[in-house]
């Protein structure tokens, strides 16, 4: 039931142009991991792969048990293949082959992907640099603070676009994409058009301790525009960051939105700790794929908690470690009058290439007398 990453920081920066044209954030101090890639390369091509088995299941059916007939479990094979027209030329591929194992005993739930099984070229682009900047033309994976996916389940999801991202200026990395298409997790092969113009451009500044980024969006397709902006400032024994999200709606009679976040962090014994706060004013904040306010959990995102015409104050506290190799972060969050989310996410390399993980959740939804749902997923990854 992932939505967004634990402990997502808000300070974001093109840290690589990689096969997947991956406009990556700065990541957070423990997340669910995954191991490296050892990838074969040829002279002008490169491959890596990973094999990745997910299982996943809840009890929000009244009529069944967490691990009964509703629970699904997926394999996946993921190819990537860069190849070097020249210099500074690539094209980049990341093909996904799926097969379930169990799933269709329920309607509501079904297969992962949406079939029994299937492939589909998740990302397929043309990579072009000159001097200090890089156009990434095609299918891609995006990063930004308010438009993205997450790697989640059997594929992350991806995009169609158009992003070009320049770092001539010291410190300094602006970024412009064109989005058309949009393919959310577990959605098969379906890149859904987006309708009209949508599209991000950000300028993210970082030096020494200090981070900051601030974004515009266009989202034709959901009828809105926006601006957002970070800071963060790392004093060495404690951090700290804010955020700022405002939506106009275009629709007639739909409130527009004002989101804002703080965060702390710091490090005690071996252990990170955190604490953040958020509030949205008169609605939700807009967003595509996920957000990365301070205050989200695995599946609750802190910019939609909101209801109209009134002001919903959110806050989450959290720590994370490593013990005897396994790394384990956990939390609580506590959504507007009634919601809340309890997280806690481990992951062990059993060895260099292969990684497992697990994750026990209990949300329940911001309303009244809603009840907590309680959901375990368990993933295996190994890397090639």
């Amino acid at each position: 039931m992932k939505l967004t990453k634990l402990s997502l920081v808000a300070a974001f920066a093109v840290s690589s142009i990689t096969a997947g044209g991956d406009i990556a954030p700065v990541e957070p101090a423990v997340e669910a991991p995954a191991a490296t890639p050892a990838a074969a390369s040829s002279k002008n091509t490169t491959v890596a792969g990973k094999l990745t088995a997910y299982y996943i299941t809840d009890d929000s059916k009244p009529s069944d048990d967490m691990f009964g007939d509703h629970a699904q479990l997926g394999t996946a094979a993921t190819l990537d293949v860069s190849h070097n027209l020249a210099d500074n030329i690539a094209l980049n591929f990341s093909a996904v082959g799926y097969q379930n194992i169990f799933g269709a005993n329920d309607q509501d739930y079904g297969f992962l992907e949406n079939s029994k099984n299937g492939a589909f070229f998740n990302v397929a682009n043309i990579t072009a640099t000159y001097m200090d900047t890089t156009l990434i033309a095609g299918r891609q994976l995006l990063d930004t603070p308010m438009l993205g996916g997450f790697d989640w389940l059997l594929a992350p999801g991806a995009f169609e676009a158009y992003t070009l991202a320049n770092k001539s200026i010291d410190n300094l990395t602006l970024i412009g994409s064109y989005v058309t298409k949009w393919r959310a997790n577990n959605k098969g092969d379906a890149f859904a058009k987006l309708a009209d113009n949508n599209y991000a451009f950000g300028a993210i500044y970082g030096v020494d301790a200090l981070s900051t980024s601030l974004w515009y969006y266009n989202v034709d397709a959901a009828n809105y525009t926006q601006v957002y902006a970070d800071a963060g400032y790392d004093f060495g024994t404690f951090d700290v960051a804010a955020q700022i999200a405002s939506t106009n709606y275009d629709a007639s009679g739909t409130p527009d939105s004002l989101a804002f976040g703080a965060k702390i962090g710091t490090k005690v014994s071996g252990f990170n700790l955190m604490a953040a706060v958020s509030n949205t004013k008169d609605n939700a904040a807009g967003f595509v794929g996920r957000d990365t306010f301070y205050t989200s959990s695995w599946n609750t995102f802190g910019s939609s908690i909101a209801v109209s015409d009134e002001s919903t104050l959110s806050w989450k506290v959290g720590a994370s470690t490593e013990l005897s190799g396994v790394s384990v972060e956990t939390s609580y969050a506590g959504y507007g009058d009634d919601g809340s989310e309890f997280d806690l996410i481990a992951g062990y390399d059993i060895a260099d290439a292969v990684n497992i993980g697990a994750v026990y959740t209990s949300t329940t939804a911001n309303q009244a007398n809603a009840d907590a749902v309680n959901a375990v997923e368990v993933f295996a990854t190994y890397t090639f």
